[in-house]
């Protein structure tokens, strides 16, 4: 049979042939500028009208098309995209004229235009290249775009839409792709510079990494063998590029005069080289030895300036370049250097460059960054010269990027043509993945193959010696790992590599010999040049168009860079009439490729069945490349045989094939002759088989009892049923003869150990795999046959108690000489025991050592995982292997893959993250066999029930938790920068007036759970409302005119508003961060109605009327706060951008003031930072005075802590301080300018800015200037550049690091008290010269003035500081004289820093707040004292030190801070409610009551308690007396916080939280609505930046709904406390994180979740930012809290004390309570509910209902399959119908996991740690049954087991299934072990006991055997054995 093997003229069959047109083409016919469009253009119209008429029109059309079509060109690819899409598809670029058409298309979708592009000229070229931009420092993004070259310039287009213009500084011949970017391969003209001096050359070659970076030289770095390496520039004009690639970073060139090709290593450059090229260049000394560099420089860089498309040099324009500064791109990189000034170089080839090149160059010299802007001449052009050397500047060079590195040159020919360059070149893959590089060399019809590969440096490659393949075309085929070669003759041949694999065969096709293989046989017409007038070739052409099939002149000159040939056309041949011929071969893509004339043929793929594909991965990793190879081509070659792979079963194919490549002659083994299928060892095409008959014969029933599958399972069922008798097997003639031999000569013979050993690991990974088994079954037929030639009975027994009536049948034998068995290599990894690995993972719960488990890297992938899992130890067979095993040490790195940020510490927790790492999911589970799983399956539920919360998604998803998958997604989603609005959305609201007010955002769900026993967020919105009419309800006595009624009802009105223009600072804390806009809809911003209605006829009451005085601009402020209200609804996580926040700009200007709010509030949100530039700058030069006090406020508080540059200018203009002394005095508002002052304090918050402290401490005594200069309003700016130093300073209290000089706690306290003003100084001192005129302080500090601020910024200096001196300067005069010096509300201010300064002391008691007021106010030590200072020192006192608690504990809800501060409030309220008159006065008293009430807010802060609502709402209604508008709003502002952003958010105490309070709570509120003397009213909006989210939203995850659930919050230990765990029903309000240790959600009813702050915050931290969303997961059977608050309606609740009776009353019905999952659900319908045909299984359906109760009510339905597989399994062993032992296995394993240490230490656990999965009832119950029938099966059938033993042959009768399943289930050895251990006849029990022990089988196994083995041994003993065992 040797010839069999020998290589043969072998053919496969293609698919079928398809017409090929390129999509673009189409899509170009109906482009706007398709071709006909300009036929006048082409054609003078007298020409267009012959005499033939339409005949000379005709003519002109194809003459047109032909000249068009010329210049089309195409390239196809393999689809890239998204790494998540698998569906394979194909990319065509297409481009003619002015028109390029990206398109896409697949098998299971038609083509469509991707993208279309028309540019103003026509394109030279278009290409797909990859630019790599870098993001961080190690992370680098791949930007996908198309460059379009034109004649001047690239236009380069991203997928992600930004638009490049490069333009091209020389003439450049071709554009190639790089794994970096671009290079340019700069056009060779053979008249260049004949009149210049000599000089070295220019480079040729260029590199551009990305559109907006320089073109830059590339260098080249070479070394001879006798000289050190050199770097230069690439700047030999004989080389052209032939070729690059990406992978490897590759390009081809070729030497035009000595005729060979080079290949090139490209890479980046290193520092080293490019200082050596650049040392190398400044080595200049005379213009005529000029070098390179400095030359290029200056001529790369200076054109460009005067290559404008106005210069008067050029004929024509530079098309786009002057749209070049508009692109959208231009900005998209801003690290890139600037915008590449390389207009268009070198057009000395043209002729009219005979001018200096800088004539025009000066007006562009401003946009021009390089360094060589200043240059003033150039390398000359033809027609000038240097006219003095030393005029040429000192030119920098442009720096190279990339560097070419030789790695393989070509063989000088012996002979040499001119045209032998390289046509075609790609890179292709052979099956063993060894990589060619092929190149076409058309004039020798050869095509010539490199092979390569990677050193230990993989940027390193290697080329070895070049093989020539006779070929006149060829393309590669990637998926095949082959290509497809055009010979001579117009053959068709496939190659793999260089390895020839057969010839194709095309039907359609003409077959060679009629083909055209020499063109002068017949006479033919050459096409000529595109000038040629329309003759015959018009004819072709029609002929072509008709089959829609184009010229082929057009496809060779489009297709990449053919060689010019004169491709030649039989004058008579037309298409219609013969098949066509194959010219050449373009376009390949996937396994496609196109033959010219565009037909696409489709070629075969090896087979892709899981099984083939396994086994062929297999056999080519174990045996020699060059083996592999021959035997993958004769596979592919029988399975791609014409008549196609659909007539055979492609596993039989491979049975056969392989057998025979073994030695096997398969037509004389009866298992291989049976097969159903005759397979020709040599394929050609087969003739076709005779249609089978459909009536059936009796060969039929012949074949079906002597089927297996009649033979193990069915034969005695039938034979006792048809009483059949046996079927005696039919000797066949071989049988009778001698067994066959093997042939030693075939391809596998030599290789036969290591292939069986190969494949036998095969079979144990299918083993794994319950998916696979059938496999396993069809390998272990080819696995036996080998096992018994090879003589391996080890192997052969193993076979057979996997399968023991299916080997059984396996009896023949093929020999294999001895001398022919020394041919055989045996590798060293060959094992004579078998591997098996369910034995292994047996031998390792049972605790016995183990061996390394052998495994195949790449293909027995699960064998290395579930051996990992169970033993974490990996083999290495040998280094046969190629080394890509695995080592011992595999298992370390393994372990450490675990992602660092995932904390475990349990090994469940290990093994979870591990197999999450390595790739494994819950799908995969589902087909691991049931006991193997068992193991991970616990894991998974242990940490099922106690996980990690911050686990990643994978993990939670593998562990079965829900709701921490979502909760990981969420967060997965939010990383990458999407927005996810977790929280349901708000209903819509029912009535138009809810949409008026712009409260119908807040969340009703949540509020409904939070607050769910009254209507208070109803009332908090009927009181916050501003949008419908007041009722003014006045009586009508009968004294009063109707004038004067009238005007009494107006002034009620007027009253009234005052209210209502205060409600929009309370409202929008109450709706903070509660909207997501709709990006193509305008804010709702609610109207302030300050109209009122007059009861009883409802008549409207109106303040226009005339008849009372209203303020004027009285409604300016209060549209300015309902704009920020409106604006401060949006969420930060809202989706807007500049174009929204413009697009709400109002048209009319009475708006102008709400728009001004809503900026200031976009920058509260964070949001104003994506306002463009140009916005800001329009809105600023409005001379809006709102306006620009929102926009400096909202970009500062956007800014904040970022000492941001641009916003600091933008802030200083509007500071005088500021600006430089000699600057333009800009008249900016005295309100702009305190808004710009507290801006500067925000954008430098806590940063300690040594010289804006020094201004603005200057700034706090600024003196009032002449000329009215600084005289109104001081207070306001004094305060705020107090209140700005204290933010800028924030928290450093005396380590204020560089400002020693400034002395600032001195000067603050001069301020503070008074004294003698210091000298002005710095840069603003003779601003300050001249004194006012108005106002006369003379030479003292006006405390008045400058107090407040200074005292604030004391406090805020030494926040927390806990700094006692600085504390004291603030203490509360001790002595009446001092006392009268000082305003009550400056006693208010001292007593608040001071007890901010000393933090620590702070105590939420009655007694502390008394302590802070003196002994000389509480008890004046006479009677001659002024009462009414007194009184007012005291209250002021006490609100001071009550402001102070409410600071200290705002948003804590702390008890004791709210009783205390709500006894001062109910004090201070009785007070002002007393009818008797008190010596405070109304006013103070207000004030002190305002103070108590903002305090008992900030303390209770989102919580919406009840009572603080009751008094703001008591004081909502006074409206009369002195209730002035800056009550109003104190109060409301009470409210909003009260009930901050519904509930969701409170206050933070960190230092940034208390400046935005102090700030925003300034104690001195407006009198009137347009009042900003003390304090400017915008400020009140910043309490914003003292939010925090803190709510904490259970939401269910089944039903996204938000729910009840108990949590568990557990405080660190402090100094005032020890560690304390208390419980909250969530929705809660969590304290703040850094005082939490823990927050766990708390069984029974949902599923448990910890969350550990100890670690660090972030992650609950990012759970609240999302909206505070905590997705938890109910338990089977339970009910929520909402629907039982007491947990008595749960279903399991009667079970808790005893769960069998629950069992037996539990009704199938009931499931659907517990579970929504739909298999279990129908599992209960179908397999637990007793029907008519199922009353004889009772206990079966008794069996599967307590297994479902236990599988949901223990949350593991997953158990389910394992539960009944296990039932199953011992019913079939109770019926002895056991014929695979697989189930057996999965059994043993369960049991013996059961038994195993681990498991057994885990259930003696005190802490009550669960056991194994399974019900404890259930194993027991069914390890006795196993036991019972098979020690029944043993008492009958003793003589079986003691055959096998003793190796004696089994009688035919023997059931040999029982006595495998008795061998495995009980550990026996083999009989060539028990043999090696010589076990004697005569043996004591004794020693049998010690030799089993070491061969690893288990006591109760050796009870069993022992009555067999010892030879006095009482027969009876077996029964008595057989009885006793169960108890073991």
């Amino acid at each position: 049979m040797s010839n069999v093997y020998e290589e043969r003229a072998t053919m496969i069959a293609a698919g079928e042939l398809q017409w090929f047109v390129p999509f673009g083409r189409e899509h170009c016919k109906s482009h706007p500028s398709a071709v006909n469009l300009q036929l006048r253009q082409l054609q003078p119209a007298s020409e267009l009208w012959s005499s033939d008429g339409a005949a000379g029109l005709v003519g002109s059309l194809q003459e047109v098309t032909l000249q068009e079509r010329d210049k089309e060109c195409w390239q196809l690819r393999k689809g890239v995209g998204p790494a998540d899409n698998e569906v394979e598809f194909e990319e065509e670029l297409y481009a003619a004229g002015n028109m390029v058409i990206w398109s896409r298309g697949s098998k299971n979708q038609a083509s469509y235009v991707y993208k279309a592009f028309t540019v103003d000229s026509p394109v030279q070229q278009a290409l797909w290249c990859n630019f790599t931009v870098p993001q961080n420092k190690k992370d680098e993004v791949v930007e996908q775009t198309v460059c379009i070259v034109q004649n001047t310039c690239v236009n380069v287009h991203s997928v992600s839409g930004k638009d490049f213009i490069s333009p091209l500084p020389f003439q450049v011949s071709t554009l190639w792709p790089t794994k970096f970017g671009l290079l340019f391969e700069r056009k060779n003209v053979a008249s260049e510079d004949p009149v210049s001096p000599p000089r070295e050359p220019l480079p040729t070659v260029f590199s551009m990494l990305h559109p907006l970076d320089e073109i830059a030289p590339v260098v080249c770095r070479s070394a001879g063998p006798f000289e050190a390496s050199r770097v230069h520039y690439v700047s030999d004009s004989t080389l052209r590029i032939v070729f690059s690639s990406c992978q490897p970073s590759v390009i081809m060139t070729y030497d035009t005069v000595q005729c060979t090709h080079t290949v090139w290593a490209l890479r980046k450059v290193t520092a080293e080289e490019q200082s050596m090229v650049l040392k190398y260049a400044h080595q200049v000394t005379t213009p005529q030895n000029l070098m390179v560099p400095g030359i290029l420089s200056l001529h790369l860089r200076g054109i460009s300036k005067m290559d404008s498309p106005a210069s008067p040099f050029h004929g024509y324009s530079l098309q786009g370049q002057s749209r070049m500064t508009s692109s959208p791109g231009l900005h998209s990189r801003t690290h890139s250097p600037s915008i590449s000034n390389m207009a268009v170089l070198s057009r000395a080839h043209s002729p009219g460059m005979a001018t200096p090149y800088f004539s025009g160059s000066q007006r562009f010299n401003a946009t021009c960054h390089s360094l060589l802007g200043r240059a003033q001449s150039l390398l000359a052009s033809p027609n000038s010269s240097f006219s003095d050397s030393t005029a040429a500047p000192e030119a920098e060079p442009i720096v190279p990027e990339l560097c070419i590195e030789q790695l393989w040159t070509e063989a000088l020919p012996s002979y040499r043509e001119k045209s032998c360059q390289a046509s075609k070149v790609f890179i292709t893959t052979d099956l063993c993945e060894n990589k060619f590089l092929c190149f076409l060399v058309e004039s020798h019809q050869q095509l010539r193959c490199v092979k390569f590969f990677e050193s230990n440096d993989p940027s390193q490659l290697i080329f070895v010696a070049a093989t020539t393949l006779p070929a006149k075309d060829a393309a590669p085929l990637e998926n095949n790992d082959a290509m497809l070669v055009l010979e001579a003759n117009g053959s068709l041949v496939l190659y793999t590599g260089v390895s020839r694999v057969s010839k194709v065969f095309v039907s359609g096709l003409l077959a060679p010999s009629l083909g055209l293989s020499s063109t002068t046989s017949q006479p033919c017409t050459p096409v000529e040049t595109i000038s040629t007038p329309a003759k015959a070739v018009g004819r072709h052409l029609s002929c072509l168009e008709e089959v829609v099939m184009p010229s082929p002149v057009s496809e060779l000159k489009g297709s990449t860079k053919h060689h010019e040939s004169s491709w030649s056309w039989p004058e008579d041949c037309t298409f219609q009439q013969g098949a066509p011929h194959v010219l050449a071969l373009r376009d390949p893509v996937h396994n496609r490729v196109t033959l010219v004339s565009c037909l696409l043929l489709d070629l075969p793929t090896l087979p892709q069945a899981n099984l083939s594909v396994k086994c062929l991965q297999a056999i080519k990793f174990i045996l020699p490349k060059e083996t592999a190879v021959k035997v993958l081509i004769k596979w592919y070659n029988i399975y791609n045989a014409p008549g196609g792979p659909s007539s055979h079963l492609e596993w039989n194919l491979f049975l056969t094939c392989f057998m025979t490549l073994m030695g096997y002659n398969t037509d004389r083994l009866s298992w291989t002759r049976n097969l159903d299928f005759e397979v020709p060892l040599s394929p050609v095409i087969a003739p076709k088989k005779a249609r089978p008959s459909e009536m059936g014969s009796d060969d039929d029933w012949d074949y079906q009892l002597g089927s297996d599958y009649h033979n193990q399972v069915e034969s005695r069922r039938l034979a006792s049923s048809l009483h059949l008798e046996p079927l005696a097997a039919t000797p066949c003639m071989d049988d009778l003869s001698a067994p066959p031999q093997l042939d030693p000569s075939a391809p596998l013979f030599p290789h036969l150990p290591a292939v069986f050993f190969v494949l036998h690991l095969v079979y144990e990974e299918l083993k794994l795999d319950d998916l696979m088994r059938k496999g396993a079954r069809s390998l272990v037929v080819m696995l036996q046959q080998l096992a018994r030639d090879l003589q391996l009975k080890e192997y052969i027994d193993m076979y057979w108690r996997d399968y023991p009536s299916f080997i059984k049948a396996f009896k023949e034998c093929c020999v294999i000489d001895a001398a022919h068995t020394e041919q055989m290599i045996r590798p060293s990894f060959f094992q004579t025991e078998p591997p098996c690995v369910f034995r292994w993972l047996s031998s390792c719960l049972r605790g016995n050592a183990v061996t390394p488990f052998p495994y195949l890297p790449g293909i027995c992938e699960r064998t290395k995982l579930l051996v990992l899992v169970r033993a974490r130890k990996v083999s290495v067979p040998s280094v046969s292997f190629f080394l890509s095993l695995c080592s011992p040490g595999f298992v370390i790195s393994v372990q450490s893959s675990i992602k660092p940020n995932v904390p475990c510490c349990s090994l469940a927790e290990k093994l979870v993250t591990w197999l999450t790492s390595s790739g494994f999911t819950l799908k995969d589970l589902e087909s691991v066999p049931f006991g193997v799983a068992l193991p991970i399956r616990d894991a998974i539920y242990q940490c099922r029930e106690q996980p990690c919360s911050d686990w990643p998604e994978d993990v939670c998803l593998l562990i079965g938790r829900q709701d921490l998958t979502k909760q990981a997604h969420k967060a997965t989603l939010l990383a990458r920068n999407k927005s996810v609005r977790l929280t349901p959305e708000a209903p819509a609201a029912s009535e138009a007036d809810d949409e008026e007010d712009g409260m119908g955002d807040v969340d009703q769900e949540v509020t409904r759970l939070i607050w769910s026993r009254d209507l208070r967020v109803q009332e908090v919105r009927r009181l916050l409302q501003s949008s419908r009419p007041v009722r003014v309800n006045v009586v009508h006595l009968p004294e009063v005119s109707d004038h004067e009624y009238i005007e009494e009802k107006e002034n009620k009105l007027l009253q009234l508003c005052q209210r209502t223009m205060a409600l929009p600072v309370g409202r929008g804390l109450f709706t903070l961060f509660s909207y997501h806009p709709v990006p193509t809809e305008p804010l709702p911003v609610p109207k302030l109605n300050l109209t009122g209605r007059a009861p009883p006829r409802n008549t409207t009451v109106d303040l226009n009327s005339g008849n009372i005085d209203v303020p004027p601009n009285m409604t300016s402020w209060p549209s300015f706060h309902n704009g920020v209200a409106a604006g401060l609804k949006i969420a930060p996580a809202s989706q807007i951008d500049s174009a929204w926040i413009a697009y709400n700009k109002p048209k009319s200007a009475e708006l102008a003031n709400e728009y001004a709010g809503f900026l200031m509030a976009l920058g509260l949100n964070g949001h104003l930072t994506k306002l463009a530039t140009l916005n800001i700058h329009d809105n600023l030069t409005k001379g809006h005075e709102m306006t620009s006090i929102g926009l400096l406020l909202g970009v500062s508080a956007a800014k904040l802590g970022t000492m941001d540059m641009s916003i600091t200018r933008l802030l200083s203009i509007h500071i005088p301080a500021l600006l430089p002394p000699t600057s333009t005095e800009l008249d900016v508002p005295h309100n702009v300018q305190v808004a710009a002052v507290v801006g500067i304090g925000l954008v430098y918050q806590g940063t300690g800015h040594r010289h804006n402290a020094e201004v603005l401490l200057a700034e706090i005594g600024r003196p009032p200037g002449p000329e009215m200069e600084y005289c109104t309003d001081r207070e306001s700016y004094s305060l705020a550049a107090g209140l700005a130093l204290g933010m800028v300073c924030l928290g450093h209290g005396s380590n204020l690091i560089g400002m020693s000089d400034l002395n600032v706690p001195e000067q603050l306290y001069q301020y503070m008290v008074g004294g003698h003003r210091r000298s002005h100084a710095g840069v603003n001192r003779e601003k300050h010269k001249s004194p006012s005129y108005q106002i006369k302080e003379g030479d003292t500090i006006n405390v008045d003035v400058t107090c407040p601020g200074a005292t604030l910024a004391l406090a805020m200096i030494y926040l927390k500081t806990n700094n006692r001196s600085i504390a004291d300067w603030l203490r509360a005069p001790d002595t009446m004289f001092l006392l009268d010096f000082i305003k009550p509300e400056f006693l208010l201010l001292r007593t608040l820093a001071r007890c901010l300064i000393m933090w620590e002391e702070i105590l939420p008691t009655e007694e502390w707040i008394n302590s802070n007021v003196p002994q000389i106010i509480q008890v004046p030590a006479s009677e001659d004292v002024n009462v009414e200072t007194l009184a007012q020192a005291h209250d002021y006192i006490i609100a001071g030190a009550c402001m102070a608690v409410g600071f200290r504990f705002a948003g804590s809800a702390n008890s004791d801070a709210f009783e205390c501060l709500y006894k001062f409030a109910r004090n201070f309220m009785q007070c002002l409610t007393s009818s008797t008159p008190t010596v405070m006065g109304h006013y103070n008293l207000q004030t002190c009551l305002s103070m108590v009430l903002l305090s008992l807010s900030m303390v209770m802060a989102g919580s919406g308690n009840l009572r603080v609502l009751q008094l703001c709402r008591f004081l909502h209604k006074r409206t009369s007396g002195e209730m002035n508008y800056g009550f109003h709003m104190a109060h409301h502002m009470a409210l909003g916080l009260l009930f901050l952003g519904g509930g969701r958010y409170t206050l933070s105490t960190s230092n940034s939280a208390i400046a935005a309070l102090l700030c925003a709570l300034y104690p001195h509120f407006p009198a009137h609505s347009t009042d900003n003397r003390y304090h400017l009213q915008a400020l009140r909006h910043l309490c914003v930046l003292a939010a925090e989210p803190r709510l904490l939203v259970p939401v269910d995850v089944d039903t996204c709904k938000p729910c009840y659930a108990l949590l568990e919050v557990t405080y660190k230990a402090t100094q005032w406390y020890e560690e304390t765990t208390v419980e909250l029903m969530a929705p809660a309000l969590l304290p703040e994180l850094h005082l939490l240790e823990q927050v766990k959600v708390k069984g029974p009813r949902y599923w448990e979740l910890a969350i550990d702050i100890s670690r660090g915050t972030q992650h609950l931290q990012s759970i609240l930012i999302r909206d505070g969303v905590l997705y938890v997961k109910l338990r089977a059977g339970q009910l929520p809290y909402k629907d039982d608050p007491r947990g008595w309606k749960s279903l399991l609740a009667p079970s808790v004390n005893n769960r069998n009776p629950e069992v037996r009353t539990f009704k199938p019905e009931a499931i659907s309570t517990f579970t929504s999952d739909a298999a279990l659900v129908s599992f209960a319908e179908y397999f637990c509910k007793p029907a008519e045909n199922m009353k004889h299984k009772q206990d079966t359906l008794a069996l599967f209902s307590a297994i479902l109760y236990e599988c949901v009510t223990q949350e593991n339905p997953e158990m389910l399959p394992t539960y009944i597989a296990i039932d199953q399994a011992v019913q079939s062993l109770q019926r002895g119908e056991m014929c695979e032992t697989f189930a057996l296995w999965q059994i043993k394993l369960v049991l013996e996991l059961c038994e195993s240490r681990v498991l057994q230490e885990r259930r003696r656990d005190p802490r009550g740690a669960r056991g194994l999965l399974l019900s404890s009832e259930f194993l027991p119950v069914m390890k006795c049954s196993a036991d019972h029938a098979l020690d029944r099966w043993l008492y009958d059938n003793r003589q079986a087991l003691r055959s096998y033993v003793s190796g004696q042959p089994f009688a035919d009768e023997w059931d040999t299934s029982m006595l495998a399943c008795f061998l495995v289930y009980h550990s026996i050895p083999s009989v060539t072990k028990m043999a090696a251990t010589d076990l004697e006849e005569n043996s004591s029990f004794p020693e049998l006991l010690l030799r089993f022990t070491q061969l690893g089988v288990p006591v109760r196994a050796l009870l069993r055997v022992a009555p067999l083995l010892l030879k006095n041994a009482d027969p009876s003993m077996g029964n008595g054995v057989a009885c006793a065992i169960p108890i073991f």
